[in-house]
């Protein structure tokens, strides 16, 4: 997913986009705000089947 498609989704979160912010941070916050683990980038293996940045985290669908 392409940064501004991110930050999009953290806007309606209520997630800081500010500049400096990795794209990795602002997925993992989104994430917590959804109520997954922020765990982003974290894993090679996922069971969060529903977590919407699965396919751009361990590349699966």
């Amino acid at each position: 997913m392409k940064m501004n498609e991110v930050r999009a989704i953290a806007k309606k979160w209520n997630v800081n986009v500010r500049v400096g912010r990795s794209k990795r941070d602002i997925i993992r916050e989104i994430q917590a705000a959804e109520g997954f683990t922020p765990c982003f980038g974290t894993r090679t293996i996922c069971d969060q089947y529903k977590c919407l940045w699965r396919k751009d985290c361990i590349g699966d669908e």
